[in-house]
């Protein structure tokens, strides 16, 4: 391995650390200025009726996701139209993690609610709400860098703390 590669690998691992802690911040700011869609159905619903509203289309899978038929449909459709209106798209893996940032329960609770479909997360930008901040520039800068390398749909690994 060269220099090159090390140094590089070192970079890379270190940009995605930190854009991982930006799209953490974001989910947490845009959860309490209830700029937040949550579940795949709530998703497509919301990007049908107001699609300009969507600033970051986080789709979120694990290993046991990856042979799920219908949620790999309906994330190829969710990142088409994502690409046709210009909507920032992350593929994360670490849905525990997501659980925990957004204060979810991970598994169905003792009245045996089913807990929250993570798998897409919308965060929108309402009129009345500006969500500007560091954060979402972070992950917006991201998204924009990994298209100029022809990354489309550019991936993070959330870790668990």
């Amino acid at each position: 391995m060269t220099l090159e590669e090390v140094v590089g690998c070192n970079i890379t691992e270190k940009k995605m650390e930190t854009v991982s802690q930006a799209l953490e911040e974001l989910l947490v700011a845009a959860q309490q200025q209830d700029c937040l869609t949550v579940g795949v159905y709530e998703s497509a619903k919301l990007m049908n009726v107001d699609p300009d509203s969507v600033v970051l289309c986080v789709l979120a899978t694990d290993e046991e996701d990856e042979d799920d038929i219908a949620l790999q449909i309906h994330f190829t459709l969710i990142q088409a139209f994502c690409c046709d209106n210009d909507i920032n798209i992350l593929r994360v893996s670490g849905i525990r993690r997501l659980a925990q940032v957004l204060g979810e329960p991970g598994t169905a609770d003792s009245n045996g609610n089913e807990p929250k479909d993570l798998h897409c997360i919308l965060v929108t930008n309402t009129q009345c709400q500006s969500l500007k901040c560091q954060a979402l520039q972070d992950v917006g800068n991201y998204c924009e860098e990994s298209r100029c390398k022809n990354m489309w749909v550019p991936y993070l690994a959330l870790q668990e703390r």
